[in-house]
């Protein structure tokens, strides 16, 4: 594939990651074999929803996967990244609905529970792999032969398994207890399925008068409608207030039921009136208290969230929040009600459903997770997983301490259909992997298993367990796993409790938790505000490799993502900037032969900028290898940006010129080792932009026999390779050159403020500070000509002569002074009374602004951001007027 043709003018993103993407899956550049003779490197992708659609939240966490699978490999290992879908079947049974009502097709009810299934399905086949074909517009290097879906045959018989052992070990079983129910889904969830929201509410206080007509317990709550449920009010043993009352009766209102009033420690004395309804079967403590008290569990809501028989013909059906209205207006109707407070309180949501859970008390299945989270709480708290950032290891820590039983039941069809069996007839429950066969008739249960009860087996059922395969064998454990904090308890906490109890070893070493993006005002992306991009949108307009690498370079660790689109100029124009680089390198000839090591170079020959570029070249492939290492990927794109844009793009190349202009065996060795760094650049950049690497080090012919740059080594540093040493370790020598450019600097700054055009030749007087740096300049006077685009550059230890050459403003460097002489350059009367206008301008403009700051009525009524923006507009007429009294200094 390597050429040396001419490169086009302009880089092409869509052009070149139509061609490359579809090469590198072709040739199998992504799969992983096990190979006894090379380290293995896994990760597992953390499967995307099969409904899903790629988002910003995906290319960053995928993008970071990538970068690691692409080091990696280019370090040698033997990589595989193991990619797949989940199930999602909450989402995915919801989704398949909207489609069929939206065609008018039958929905769930009337197809009946396996035509349904059959149907998602279908739609599974149609439009499951959407998010999966979007991930290659991203460029990930996914081993996609391994692909796998949470419902595959082998992934499901994996899950059988684990069910019947954990109920085996007696840490899976069935029991009526109280569970969170989500009434659009019309299923059960588990606690870290809930979202608390903050909304406004309203507090009702009312009577529950004694049945012996002596008076009234006064109650409050936030939801009256549950009032049908209760079986008894309780009040502290200890409350002198109640103490006489216990064991009486109160009748409650809007029923013909008298309730007992009992004594129980869960009434607080100090909060509220000490009186407390007890509803055991839609609250959670009352559930509990109802335990202690032998009371009725009086369920009164239906699977939709309507009040049912229960409640009376004038409920009956009703829905939740319509009944709660009803019950206010009989209570005032009736004299009952006292008070009605306005309040804001954290109400339960369901994550799916979004709207707010019923708890209700109901047969589910649980798994006991105590026994199982002891070694996976060890394994994080004695360092074999770290987490990154650290912070998060005290979020699981303290969830790990606390855990609860898991409700791994839900009330839907499509997911892994529970592996027990109910004989009507005799009453027993048969589990196991596959139906009894005798003793029956026997009854499936109808329930599903949470879709988090396949993923938690992701990092070896991916790998064929419970099949002793051989990518088990040489790919298990993984290394690291890249991944959402918000998914630490869903998935993380739980990979690592599976992993310790069914491999009897961790999944991972290291998990990294991605950053939170938001939009520039800092709100979290989402459809409904209209903030959120579509990627594939982005990489049409920027490129996937501008995207990634911009990503990554405004995504510090731990700290949230400001994003906008605009953002990705910025790797845009770092890959023209690349790109614009190795098409001047390509203009000046053919590849050298050894630029690999600089074989063809006598290293006692190389120029000082040379070996300033060498070092850098050396000192940003430590870093970046450092900072992967450590999972500092903002690091990684920084020092990489840093290197390229500046040192090398900004500095070396033009530099470089004088060398290139001279001919002979100096353009030789300029090409050397422009090719010796250029080559490292692509390498070091790859994992990151592997877009336009790809094609760079082909359009330039530097791969020789090579396919592809993923077959090529990661640069180590130059210590760490078996070739003669080119580093010079003249720390003196490289501070010289970083002050000669510094000197550049100045020398370019005045002209700028003279408005002198970077195209016109000037002359410069540099005063050295030293013989040393005198030297050392005079050495590289045709370097500093070419940078500066001067006519002349004379280097001196002596004062410039004013009084012969004329006014001649000047700029301090860390290696001299550097002047220019403005005789000949620009008329000097007319630049004074230029600055002399613009001196009295901005003094003017001054005391104006101190005026209006000084004002009181001012600083009183004007709003804070408008008071601020009036000193910093003060500050900065202040800072300009110091630079044109420097100006006007500098002329005389």
């Amino acid at each position: 594939m390597s050429t040396t043709k001419e490169m086009p003018k302009a880089y092409e993103p869509s052009a070149v990651e139509n061609k490359w993407y579809p090469l590198w899956e072709k040739r199998g550049y992504f799969h992983g074999t096990p190979d006894p003779d090379k380290k293995p490197y896994s990760i597992v992708i953390p499967p995307p929803n099969v409904t899903g659609i790629l988002h910003l939240g995906h290319v960053l966490n995928n993008t970071l996967q990538d970068i690691l699978i692409r080091w990696r490999k280019m370090q040698g290992y033997e990589v595989s990244w193991f990619p797949g879908t989940d199930h999602a079947g909450i989402a995915t049974e919801s989704k398949v609905e909207k489609t069929l009502r939206e065609a008018g097709e039958p929905g769930r009810d009337e197809l009946g529970r396996e035509n349904f299934i059959e149907k998602v399905w279908d739609w599974r086949k149609q439009y499951g792999g959407t998010i999966i074909k979007q991930l290659r517009k991203l460029g990930t290097a996914c081993d996609w032969e391994r692909e796998r879906f949470t419902m595959d045959e082998g992934l499901s018989f994996a899950v059988r398994k684990v069910f019947v052992e954990l109920y085996e070990k007696g840490y899976i079983y069935r029991g009526q207890r109280m569970i969170n129910w989500c009434p659009v889904a019309q299923t059960a969830l588990s606690d870290e399925e809930v979202i608390y929201k903050d909304i406004a509410g309203k507090f009702y206080h009312y009577k529950y008068p004694l049945s012996d007509g002596s008076g009234f317990l006064e109650i409050a709550t936030t939801r009256p409608e549950t009032m049908f449920g209760d079986t008894a009010v309780a009040v502290h043993p200890e409350d002198e207030r109640y103490k006489h009352l216990i064991g009486r009766t109160v009748d409650l209102p809007l029923t013909d039921r008298k309730i007992t009033i009992i004594a129980d420690e869960h009434a607080d004395p100090e909060k509220g009136t000490g009186c407390v309804k007890i509803t055991p079967a839609h609250d959670p403590n009352d559930f509990e208290v109802g335990k202690r008290h032998n009371l009725e569990v009086l369920s009164i809501m239906n699977n939709d969230a309507t009040l049912n028989s229960k409640c009376g013909p004038e409920f009956d059906g009703l829905d939740r929040f319509e009944a709660r209205k009803k019950c206010v207006r009989m209570l005032e109707e009736q004299g009952l009600m006292l008070k009605i407070e306005d309040i804001q309180h954290a109400v339960g949501y369901s994550e799916r459903g979004d709207v707010p859970i019923e708890t209700m008390v109901s047969a589910q299945w649980f798994c006991n997770m105590k026994e199982l989270a002891r070694p996976a709480l060890e394994a994080v708290k004695n360092g074999d997983i770290k987490f990154h950032p650290e912070r998060w290891s005290k979020t699981y820590f303290h969830w790990m301490e606390n855990i609860q039983d898991w409700c791994i039941s839900r009330q839907i069809w499509w997911g892994h259909r529970i592996p027990a069996w109910y004989n009507d007839e005799t009453g027993e429950i048969f589990v196991g992997m596959e139906a009894p066969d005798e003793g029956g008739p026997w009854r499936q249960e109808e329930d599903v298993l949470d879709t988090w009860f396949s993923s938690w087996l992701w990092p070896f059922s991916v790998m064929g367990w419970p099949e002793k395969t051989e990518e088990l064998e040489y790919f298990y454990p993984t290394a690291d796993l890249v991944t959402g904090p918000d998914i630490i308890f869903f998935w993380v906490a739980r990979m690592i409790m599976a992993g310790c109890e069914f491999m009897d070893e961790i999944p991972f070493k290291n998990v990294y938790f991605t950053s939170i993006i938001r939009d520039e005002i800092g709100r979290k992306l989402s459809k409904s505000l209209g903030n959120s991009p579509d990627p594939l949108d982005v990489i049409d307009t920027y490129g996937a490799d501008a995207l990634r690498f911009s990503i990554i370079y405004i995504a510090p660790v731990g700290m949230d993502i400001r994003y906008s689109n605009e953002k990705c100029e910025l790797g845009r124009n770092f890959a023209n900037k690349l790109w614009n680089a190795c098409r001047f390198r390509q203009m000046q000839g053919p590849v050298t032969e050894g630029f690999r090591d600089l074989s063809g170079v006598d290293h006692s020959k190389l120029t000082a900028d040379e070996k300033w570029i060498i070092s850098w070249i050396n000192e940003a492939i430590a870093m970046t290898n450092k900072s992967l290492e450590e999972f500092r990927f903002h690091f990684a794109a920084h020092e990489i940006y840093e290197l390229v844009w500046n040192n090398f793009c900004d500095w070396f190349i033009e530099t470089s010129k004088v060398r290139l202009w001279a001919g002979g065996e100096e353009k030789q060795q300029a090409l050397q080792v422009l090719d010796f760094v250029l080559f490292k650049i692509l390498r070091l950049l790859h994992p990151f932009m592997p877009f336009i690497t790809e094609e760079l080090a082909h359009q330039m012919g530097f791969l020789g026999d090579n396919e592809t740059i993923m077959h090529e080594r990661y640069p180590q540093p130059l210590e760490n390779m078996k070739i003669p040493s080119i580093m010079d370790k003249d720390p003196d020598l490289l501070d010289m050159v970083e002050a000669k450019f510094q000197l550049v600097r100045a020398g370019r700054s005045l002209k700028a403020n003279y408005g002198i055009a970077d195209g016109k030749k000037v002359n410069y007087f540099v005063k050295a500070i030293n013989q040393a740096n005198a030297a050392f300049l005079k050495q590289e006077t045709a370097s500093l000509k070419t940078l500066l685009n001067a006519e002349h550059v004379e280097i001196s230890l002596e004062d410039f002569d004013v009084e012969t050459n004329g006014a001649a403003p000047s700029q301090l460097s860390n290696c001299g002074t550097i002047y220019l002489p403005l005789k000949g350059l620009i008329d000097l009367d007319e630049e004074m009374k230029k600055l002399d206008k613009q001196k009295k301008q901005l003094l003017g403009w001054i005391k104006g602004s101190e005026a209006k700051l000084s004002n009181e009525k001012f600083l009183s009524k004007a709003p804070e951001k408008v008071v601020n923006e009036a000193k910093e507009h003060l500050e900065g007429l202040k800072h300009k007027l110091q630079r044109v009294e420097e100006l006007i200094a500098d002329l005389k």
